[in-house]
């Protein structure tokens, strides 16, 4: 008889496929810990788990969870953790390949969605979509000229990364007639035009672009990367949009450029800490359009990334090496420990 395969998640919302898919599984024993319980019994249940399915919110996973040293050293059956989002911000994937364990993701299960809501704050911005609709609802003695806004056709737009989603906002972005810079040091320039950008450096990018994007992860390399500097490098007038990661640009800074009249507007879905102190300089620029980090919360991303993840986690335990593998170094010690804790080949 086939050895159980334990899976834990935590009691945050996921859509009812990964669930679904995973209790289909005979040999597959998926246990939901409750957060607001007993941390014995979670720690219980990790220390038994062959995967740990984690959500990528690292505002809204209580630090004792995020996947650490100390943590995985209290994990001695773990083969896996398995992010529920594209990101895997709550994993420290270094730590996991010291303790032989493999990291997956979902990247690219929400890249339509999240490319949508950077088209959609692009629209908001330039169109004063949002200044209008709150003057429609509160006052009365305003003028549809005080209103005008900009077309994006025929803009050009500057895209810092262009993986899964940057790719997918390059093509919304032809749909408007665009042109569209990009700038990503991980690909070479052939590979960013099939991707159907014109490759630059990032200066040459941030002088010539009617509306900066960002795309990229937040790593080293890019933690602060835009601050005032970069936000004085971008075009006069220039738009700035991100639906990355919070921490890659100055808050404070991008506060500074727009009320300076530097930049023209800023479209936001990622902030740092999340969600902002009501009190943020941003949160009251009329000028910026807000949202809560939602550019992947869609019921279409959010399902189909549920899909995937159960999908990948049940391919992982029969030994199949997993198609979005963080770090693919590890996989023959996951495969080895696999064999001692699950038996077969």
């Amino acid at each position: 008889m086939a050895a159980l395969k334990r899976v834990c998640r935590f009691n945050v919302w996921i859509d009812p496929a990964f669930d679904e898919r995973l209790r289909a599984e005979p040999d597959i024993d998926l246990q939901v810990g409750d957060l607001q319980g007993p941390e014995d019994k979670l720690r219980a249940l990790l220390a038994q788990a062959h995967v740990f399915h984690v959500s990528p919110a690292r505002n809204e996973l209580p630090l004792r969870w995020h996947v650490s040293d100390a943590l995985l050293a209290e994990c001695p059956n773990l083969l896996a953790v398995s992010s529920g989002g594209a990101g895997f911000d709550t994993v420290d994937a270094a730590a996991c390949t010291r303790a032989g364990v493999a990291v997956v993701n979902q990247v690219g299960g929400n890249a339509r969605s999240v490319a949508e809501l950077a088209i959609g704050l692009m629209l908001a911005v330039s169109r004063k979509i949002c200044v209008s609709d709150r003057l429609l609802r509160t006052a009365r003695g305003f003028t549809r000229e005080s209103l005008m806004g900009h077309e994006i056709g025929g803009a050009t737009l500057g895209l810092i990364g262009i993986g899964h989603t940057g790719r997918a906002v390059a093509k919304l972005a032809r749909g408007f007639d665009m042109r569209v810079l990009a700038h990503d040091p991980l690909l070479p320039d052939a590979e960013i035009r099939s991707r159907g950008a014109e490759p630059v450096d990032r200066a040459r990018l941030l002088a010539e672009s009617d509306i900066v994007s960002l795309h990229c992860p937040l790593d080293d390399t890019t933690r602060g990367s835009f601050d005032a500097r970069a936000f004085a490098a971008m075009k006069p007038g220039a738009l700035f949009i991100t639906t990355a990661r919070g921490g890659i640009h100055d808050e404070a800074a991008l506060a500074a450029a727009l009320t300076a009249g530097h930049l023209a507007g800023a479209g936001l879905d990622v902030w740092t800490p999340e969600p902002p102190p009501l009190d943020s300089v941003l949160l009251q620029l009329d000028t910026v359009v807000a949202t809560y980090h939602t550019a992947g919360v869609t019921h279409e991303a959010r399902r189909t990334v549920a899909a995937w993840g159960a999908e990948q986690i049940i391919g992982l335990l029969r030994g199949e090496t997993p198609p979005r593998l963080v770090n693919p170094e590890v996989w023959p010690a996951v495969l080895e420990r696999r064999a001692r804790l699950l038996g077969g080949a």
